[in-house]
């Protein structure tokens, strides 16, 4: 049996307020196998994002990871100091955050914040093997080289998310976190993006975890899937099974907001019968 890349068991993160502390993750366990697409899947609120950051340890203060355990490899991120767990990011364990504008820098050029990566890692280049491998990374992504000389502002919403792909492989990590990658984008883009992360990760062999709240981009991505809520995880199965037979009633509701052609939805059905009893009336009429 083929042991787990990624390992997260009994992970605890909580925010303190005057009312008590609010249990942002509660209790959460899964693991993630060499070359899985695990889907994290839940409304805004529940948590999501903050398994995200606390995985690699980004949890700000007053945020606190309090109970639980991260394993990496079968090292305990938890246990790492600051130093040894900043090497761990982007080498073996990379983000690819919500919104590309928070992960770049406006007002440097692509070459600098792509190389900027490598250095912090060690890794020097001469200026020939810096522009060699941007240009690689670039067009791993589907990017021209020359995107390497333009500012964040210069380049498209799907573009930006492109950049981000590329920082996040640059090292070749085994595991890569997509928060939301698609969240601003326009369904073509989106589409164009996850593409893109799909063959990359095809290409390395990475396990990828995508987190996000489109029930149909998991079941086009992942091939299982995680339903969070309230901090918690309510569901974890085969992404065949969960859209064939959910079991948990939460992960049935967010099955039922998905549009389709064979159902009415209920509340656009009520608005337009309402809508049409009201033309109909005779205070309406005056």
């Amino acid at each position: 049996m083929v042991e787990p890349i990624l390992e997260v068991d009994d992970l605890h993160v909580q925010f303190p307020t005057a009312r008590g502390p609010v249990k942002a993750v509660d209790g959460v366990s899964f693991t993630l196998h060499p070359g899985e697409r695990l889907g994290l899947i839940g409304e805004s609120g529940s948590g999501k994002s903050t398994i995200a950051l606390a995985v690699m340890r980004l949890v700000k203060p007053p945020g606190k990871i309090v109970g639980g355990r991260i394993l990496l490899d079968g090292t305990n991120l938890l246990d790492l100091s600051d130093e040894e767990m900043r090497r761990r990011r982007l080498s073996e364990i990379a983000l690819i955050t919500q919104g590309a504008m928070n992960s770049l820098n406006p007002v440097i050029r692509i070459r600098h914040q792509l190389v900027d990566g490598l250095r912090a890692h060690g890794i020097k280049l001469s200026k020939r093997g810096a522009d060699k491998r941007i240009t690689e990374l670039l067009r791993s992504v589907d990017l021209e080289p020359e995107v390497a000389d333009l500012f964040p502002h210069q380049l498209s919403g799907g573009m930006k998310q492109r950049v981000c792909i590329a920082t996040a492989i640059s090292l070749n990590p085994t595991v890569i976190i997509a928060d939301e990658p698609t969240s601003a984008l326009d369904v073509v883009v989106q589409q164009r993006v996850m593409l893109t992360l799909r063959r990359v990760q095809d290409e390395l062999g990475s396990a990828v975890i995508l987190i996000g709240h489109d029930m149909g981009l998991m079941a086009q991505f992942a091939q299982r899937v995680a339903v969070m809520r309230a901090g918690q995880l309510v569901e974890v199965a085969d992404v065949h099974d969960i859209f064939a037979c959910p079991q948990h009633p939460y992960t049935r509701l967010l099955m039922d907001s998905l549009p389709s052609f064979e159902r009415t939805d209920s509340l656009l059905s009520r608005a337009v019968t309402e809508a049409a009893a009201a033309e109909r009336s005779p205070e309406m009429a005056r």
